[in-house]
C-alpha cells in the first residue's frame, strides 16, 4: 500500500508539471491579453455617417439646413470604445454632395459655385476626428479653404453603438468670410429680412450621427 501511495503521489506530480507553464510563457500571455485589449472590440460603420450642417440668414438667423450624401473614410481604426474607435479617424466630403432639399434645384448649385467656389482647394472637406487625453472630451481637425481649425465636439449616446456628435463653425476661423460675402451677394433677396438687410451669417451648426459595429 506504502508503494502505491508513492507511485500515485509521483504520477500526480509529474502530471501537475507537465501543465506549468515554462519560464516566459505567462508573461507572453498576458502581453498577448493586452494587446487584444488594446485593439479594442468597436469599430466605426462607415455606411451609417451621416453628416448635417445648419446655416443662417436674414438678420433673424433663419436657420437653413442641409446634409452632405457622401462621406469617404481614408483612414479607420478600432478601439475598446466606440470614442476610442474614432480617435485618429480621417475623412474626406466632396462639396458637390451638398443637398439642402431645395425644391428649386438652384440652391445647391449656388451654394458650390459662390460659397465654395472662391475658396481654395474648393472640392473636400477634410477632416480628422480626436479624442481628449481623458478619453471622453471630443473634437475634430477640418480642413477648409486651405485652412485647418479645430472644433470642440458634444455628443449624445443613443446606445452603447450610436453617436451623435455637434459642434460649431465659425468660418472666420477658415478665413472663410469672403465666401460668406460672395453667397450673400448671390442670394440678396433671398437673404433679406423684414428689417430691408441682407444677411448670410458666418456661423454653421454641424451634426454627425454614428453607428459602430463589435468586433
Amino acid at each position: 500500500m506504502k508503494k502505491l501511495a508513492i507511485i500515485c503521489m509521483g504520477i500526480f506530480l509529474i502530471a501537475t508539471s507537465c501543465n506549468q507553464p515554462k519560464k516566459g510563457e505567462e508573461s507572453s500571455a498576458s502581453e498577448e491579453t493586452e494587446a487584444t485589449s488594446a485593439e479594442g472590440g468597436f469599430s466605426i460603420v462607415e455606411t451609417s455617417a451621416e453628416v448635417k450642417f445648419t446655416a443662417y440668414k436674414t438678420t433673424d438667423k433663419v436657420p437653413v439646413g442641409g446634409t452632405f450624401k457622401t462621406i469617404n473614410f481614408t483612414k479607420t481604426n478600432s478601439g475598446a470604445t466606440p470614442l476610442e474607435a474614432l480617435d485618429g479617424t480621417e475623412f474626406s466630403i466632396p462639396v458637390k454632395s451638398l443637398n439642402t432639399n431645395d425644391a428649386t434645384g438652384t440652391r445647391d448649385p449656388k451654394i458650390v459655385s459662390f460659397f465654395f467656389g472662391v475658396m481654395t482647394d474648393t472640392e473636400n472637406i477634410t477632416g480628422t476626428f480626436k479624442l481628449g487625453e481623458d478619453k471622453e472630451s471630443a473634437s475634430v481637425d477640418i480642413t477648409l479653404n486651405g485652412q485647418t481649425a479645430n472644433i470642440p465636439l458634444t455628443y449624445e449616446v443613443t446606445s452603447e453603438t450610436y453617436y451623435t456628435f455637434k459642434g460649431v463653425m465659425n468660418l472666420e476661423d477658415w478665413d472663410a468670410l469672403d465666401a460668406v460675402a460672395s453667397i450673400n451677394k448671390a442670394c440678396e433677396a433671398l437673404h433679406t429680412g423684414p428689417d430691408g438687410v441682407s444677411k448670410t451669417w458666418s456661423e454653421v451648426g454641424l451634426e454627425a450621427e454614428v453607428s459602430f459595429k463589435k468586433n
